[in-house]
């Protein structure tokens, strides 16, 4: 967060270009006591230039706290945040309104798949933060765990530091698709796994960085109290809009992620991901289909992956690039 006192070097120019007009005004002809008197002048001039930087400073100060604060760190991050809060203002419409039970569950199946789609940018969001206000960061992720199941640094341990940092070594990482003894899963049973073991997994891994695991568990429970009071209040609505989307939600996560991996058993990380270059799939999922990228660099933003894959593509085998409008993982 910007300083509202902190000179910049621009402020000091601009000071000391008003203090030279000060100077000027002092040595003026018509001025003969002041332009006599060095000790007036140089506590004039220091006067001057301390109410100028106040003022500059602050000013300049006042307006970067205002940028940062309403601007995102990244400027393609506005368009999907602005989606993801207009479909929850949808959900909290559908959920004030609408008492047939019917009409839920059609708006439930409806919004399978664009909710979907938004556990990809929660995702994203987990890497690189959205904005620069801590604050706005945790509303976000309210909004985005009510879409996803998936809360405040779930996906910061179990998915960025649980498998990450170890998705090279099938009995470390936290979403691996072998089992203990060595064997692949299939789709199914790696989804329900990874899913029904998420928050047990994030916890496991949080006792290594207590300060991440201390937010998720805060941010957590704030969460569950929010839908605990949504359920209270209106509790059919609830089950629908919220409750079963957030069930829904992380297991459809954990469905299409096996594909991103599965079978790649390798020490090299160029050869460890199946990558999809298809357009359309990457603008519904921000690049997702840039795996190898994404991996190569986990934390690069989502809107420079594309970059960054045509100078690494050719290191990747071809038969892990693909071009599929989608492709959900094969049971």
């Amino acid at each position: 967060m910007g300083r509202p006192w902190l000179l910049h070097r621009r402020t000091l120019s601009l000071c000391q270009i008003n203090v030279n007009r000060c100077h000027l005004k002092l040595s003026h002809p018509k001025n003969p006591v002041l332009s006599t008197n060095k000790s007036a002048q140089t506590g004039i001039s220091m006067l001057a230039f301390v109410r100028c930087a106040q003022t500059i400073g602050f000013e300049e100060g006042t307006r970067g706290f205002l940028t940062r604060f309403f601007m995102f760190r990244f400027s393609a991050d506005r368009i999907p945040v602005f989606l993801v809060l207009v479909f929850s203002m949808i959900d909290f419409t559908i959920y004030f309104l609408v008492d047939n039970i019917w009409w839920l569950a059609g708006y439930l199946l409806l919004m399978i798949l664009p909710k979907g789609l938004i556990c990809a940018w929660n995702h994203h969001h987990q890497h690189t933060m959205t904005f620069h206000i801590k604050a706005l960061n945790r509303i976000l992720e309210f909004f985005y765990a009510l879409h996803t199941g998936v809360t405040t640094n779930l996906w910061g341990l179990h998915h960025v530091l649980g498998h990450h940092r170890n998705f090279l070594d099938q009995t470390r990482d936290e979403s691996a698709w072998k089992r203990p003894n060595g064997e692949a899963m299939g789709a199914l049973e790696y989804t329900l796994v990874i899913a029904g073991t998420a928050y047990y997994r994030g916890y496991r891994v949080g006792r290594k960085f207590p300060r991440v695991q201390r937010d998720f568990l805060l941010y957590t429970i704030l969460t569950l109290l929010g839908l605990a009071v949504l359920c209270w209040f209106r509790p059919v609505p609830a089950l629908f809009v919220f409750v079963l989307p957030m069930i829904l939600s992380l297991l459809f996560t954990s469905w299409v992620t096996y594909d991103h991996h599965s079978g790649l058993d390798t020490d090299d990380q160029f050869q460890a991901s199946y990558n999809n270059t298809n357009r359309l799939f990457n603008l519904l999922t921000g690049n997702l289909g840039y795996h190898t990228a994404h991996h190569f660099r986990q934390g690069l933003h989502w809107s420079l992956l594309p970059e960054l894959h045509e100078k690494i593509k050719d290191r990747i085998p071809l038969r892990l690039i693909r071009n599929a409008n989608f492709v959900l993982a094969e049971a």
